[in-house]
């Protein structure tokens, strides 16, 4: 259940990190989804390093890291993704 449960969040985050992030961002939902899991990952892991991945209720500022994680690695994924495949995309549909 707990891969359910990363597959959700990462959605979520990634969806929130392309909704905030400026411009158009161009990786597909698919790849979008795995760099929010990884932003929760890596927020997970910055709040543990600080102390605050614990406290009694709502942790929202495990919440908070996750969510700065997930907007940092969106908009590198996608700048890498464009790099990649980019131009690929454009000659094809020439």
């Amino acid at each position: 259940m707990g891969w359910l449960w990363a597959i959700i969040v990462g959605f979520v985050l990634g969806l929130i990190a392309k909704a905030v992030i400026p411009g158009k961002q161009h990786s597909p939902l698919w790849l979008t989804t795995i760099f929010g899991i990884l932003g929760a990952v890596v927020g997970n892991a910055i709040a543990r390093a600080l102390g605050v991945a614990a406290t009694p209720g709502i942790d929202w500022t495990r919440h908070l890291f996750q969510l700065v994680a997930a907007i940092i690695i969106v908009a590198v994924g996608d700048m890498a993704y464009m790099a990649l495949w980019g131009n690929r995309k454009r000659e094809q549909r020439v």
